[in-house]
């Protein structure tokens, strides 16, 4: 309770200072006028205040400063993705922080440090880089051992195309409607590439959406699987997963590349770095590629994609209807792929054996949000089974998810960037 007493006087103090400062500059200009002051140092005091964030702050400033404080303390008081929410968090303080436009300070101002970086978002140069990260880190002998539970991931895809209709409902045109619906498939990086390919001006809003969900994962998911899967299902245990050869992992990545990227071409800045990635993991012979991958270069892109899809969101660009309507639509189309992973897992069972049956429960892993939907997966089997441990099967949908995720991007972009 103290603490968010404190946290509710702060933001009274920064809306208090906006009206405090016109005062003292009313003030200044009586005092100064009737000493005779022209240009003195008064004159001087006045205009540096009026430059100061002091001065210059609107209720927006405080509106999006406040989000992004809450994103920081989600990171760390829940440990909610942290390495994505302190740089986006950070990046909402920096990009709020009232300023005179002209100094090259502001994200949106061609030359300015935070322009340049901000270029990677931009021209969807970071995604492609997160993914090559992601490949090298991934083991994909889960999905390798059982591949019929791609079908899962797939299957979580109805949420991008649910909301794809949703969004055109709403008035969207449908290279916007195509890039608020990616939001569906939980994967940050997919929904920035396609956004900067169809609505760069939705870029800010379609991210802190997509980022906020993925974070939020732990705490969306469990109530609709409880839902929609009885406890009776939730107690199915799995077969172990087959140990998958060398060659097969090796070959996987290849094959991957070239059948996914030949069904959605638009796709091949995501899913060629992917399968590279991954690629130079498994084959053995090009270890230092892969640990700077997966390490030292994902750590440097997420850094910088962050803190500038953070600073993106300055309140005059950001605080509109639009992306109310877009952090509305984000939140149904993730319970929608939720729900569509979890309700497919339960048709595929009545096509399968017995001993062949899968958990439900791993159907919501389909998301790509890698790997927080496969442990909330894993969390909810223990909690009904303390010896049922779903984490390696769940991982399939889930890699699976992040693929799929990505040629739908690769199939939207193909149909709808002719009309941008």
């Amino acid at each position: 309770m103290k603490r968010f007493v404190t946290l509710l006087g702060v933001f009274a103090i920064l809306l208090s200072l906006q009206f405090v400062g016109g005062g003292f500059e009313a003030l200044g200009q009586v005092v100064g006028e009737g000493a005779g002051f022209q240009g003195g140092p008064l004159d001087g005091l006045m205009q540096f205040w009026s430059k100061t964030g002091f001065y210059n702050i609107e209720f927006t400033n405080v509106v999006m400063i406040g989000v992004g404080l809450f994103f920081i303390f989600l990171a760390i008081k829940y440990d909610y993705e942290p390495l994505l929410l302190v740089p986006i968090g950070t990046g909402i303080l920096i990009g709020n922080v009232p300023f005179v436009t002209g100094n090259l300070i502001g994200i949106y101002e061609k030359g300015s440090v935070l322009n340049y970086l901000y270029f990677g978002v931009e021209k969807g140069v970071y995604p492609p880089l997160i993914f090559l990260g992601i490949g090298a880190m991934t083991d994909f002998s889960s999905l390798i051992s059982n591949p019929k539970l791609m079908i899962l991931g797939a299957a979580a895809q109805v949420g991008i195309f649910a909301t794809f209709l949703g969004a055109s409902a709403l008035g969207f045109t449908p290279a916007e409607a195509g890039a608020i619906g990616i939001i569906g498939g939980a994967d940050g990086p997919t929904a920035i590439f396609l956004s900067s390919k169809l609505s760069p001006h939705l870029m800010g809003a379609i991210a802190i959406a997509a980022y906020s969900y993925m974070a939020l994962v732990p705490v969306i998911q469990p109530p609709i699987m409880r839902l929609i899967i009885p406890k009776k299902e939730r107690l199915i245990k799995m077969k172990p997963p087959r140990a998958v050869s060398k060659t097969e992992k090796i070959l996987f990545p290849i094959i991957g590349l070239l059948l996914t990227t030949f069904i959605s071409p638009s796709a091949l800045p995501l899913l060629g770095m992917l399968f590279f990635g991954n690629l130079l993991k498994e084959s053995g012979v090009t270890e230092r590629l892969a640990d700077t991958a997966r390490n030292a270069l994902i750590n440097i892109i997420t850094i910088l994609l962050g803190v500038t899809v953070g600073a993106s969101t300055q309140a005059d660009y950001f605080l509109t209807t639009d992306s109310l309507k877009i952090f509305g639509l984000g939140a149904v189309s993730f319970m929608v792929a939720t729900a569509g992973g979890l309700l497919f897992a339960r048709i595929m069972n009545l096509f399968l054996r017995k001993e062949n049956k899968i958990n439900p429960l791993i159907g919501a892993a389909g998301v790509s949000a890698v790997p927080d939907s496969a442990r909330v997966v894993q969390h909810e089997g223990l909690k009904n089974d303390p010896n049922n441990h779903l984490l390696m099967h769940a991982m399939a949908p889930n890699v699976s998810g992040v693929i799929g995720s990505a040629v739908a991007a690769g199939i939207l972009l193909a149909f709808l960037s002719q009309g941008v």
